[in-house]
């Protein structure tokens, strides 16, 4: 990489904390960005029963400008399983559906440490379940209009649905959006498998240190880090799965674990498309709307949702 242009990327670098111990401040602070300036967006605010009736999981519906399409965006928001929430993702939860014309529902799952696994994976299974039962329920005409979205640790959890509503007998989705999903358990640059652990797990968005303090939090048990409800590429079986756009950023230390995590899917037999945003650091759906990496993701993924039958769509313009 140019050393200007990565001099000038380092200074969009996140703070450096400990998150095992500043994990609060960070959810404080990322809520009092996300409200300046308060965004503008149509939108109510819901509550799905958990299927062990002892708790509600919040969800906000947000509603598109111009509703262009009946699909219904399930998200589930990153921040390593610790961190973000419905106000926290407010912005781009409202980007999305603006730019998509669909009504995307945004999921706000127990986060660890107070919760650690598997209870923000069974809130998103749960909402999940209810509304590829009840697709009304979310405005959808049938279940087929139900798609699965997340970015990061939220597109770890979709992936992760999409494996327990198969191998629990349940409706799944038909598509799945993964925004450079968490899908492997090892981070340490001395033995990852992948090199963008190696040559982006320093300077950017994301460090290494910080996911290994993700994953302490979420998974405290090192062993069960290796499960596949945890690490959806070390699942020995992938068939079955949804029709999925699997999208990374090129900067993302993430990058390479979801690209082969898209073509595990593939060689499993499903139908994958794997977009890379070059120049993209992680976390850029959060972006503002004229960003150059939000908009090239966005074209993809309308294109994605205009084709349902083909594998392989060509991008096309935002609405």
């Amino acid at each position: 990489m140019n050393p200007l242009f990565r001099a000038v990327l380092s200074l969009f670098a996140a703070p450096r904390v400990n998150m095992r111990e500043d994990y609060e401040k960070v959810r404080r602070r990322q809520r009092r960005l996300a409200a300046l300036p308060a965004p503008r967006y149509q939108a109510s605010d819901w509550q799905v029963p958990s299927d062990d009736g002892d708790h509600r999981v919040p969800a906000r519906i947000f509603t598109p400008k111009k509703r262009l399409r009946d699909d219904v965006l399930v998200f589930f928001h990153g921040g390593g399983w610790v961190t973000g929430d419905i106000e926290s993702y407010t912005p781009a939860c409202a980007t999305m559906a603006d730019l998509t014309g669909c009504t995307v529902i945004s999921v706000d799952y127990r986060l660890a440490p107070e919760h650690p696994f598997p209870a923000g994976l069974q809130d998103c299974f749960d909402v999940a379940r209810l509304l590829l039962e009840k697709p009304w329920l979310a405005g959808a005409p049938d279940a087929s209009k139900i798609v699965l979205v997340g970015d990061s640790a939220g597109g770890n959890l979709a992936a992760v649905v999409s494996l327990l509503l198969l191998e629990r007998g349940q409706r799944g989705a038909t598509r799945q959006i993964l925004l450079y999903p968490v899908t492997h358990w090892d981070h340490d640059p001395a033995s990852s498998p992948f090199a963008s652990v190696r040559n982006h797990g320093e300077d950017y968005r994301l460090t290494n240190a910080e996911v290994q303090d993700y994953f302490e939090l979420y998974v405290p048990d090192p062993e069960k880090r290796r499960d596949r409800l945890v690490a959806p590429l070390m699942a020995e079986d992938l068939s079955g799965q949804p029709r999925t756009l699997l999208i990374t950023a090129e900067l993302d230390l993430l990058r390479d674990e979801g690209e082969a995590y898209g073509r595990a899917l593939e060689a499993a037999g499903n139908a994958v498309q794997v977009h890379r945003v070059d120049g993209a650091l992680h976390g850029f759906i959060a972006l503002p709307r004229f960003s150059r990496s939000l908009r090239e993701a966005y074209e993809v993924i309308n294109a994605f949702l205009g084709d349902t039958a083909a594998e392989h769509p060509s991008p096309q313009g935002l609405p």
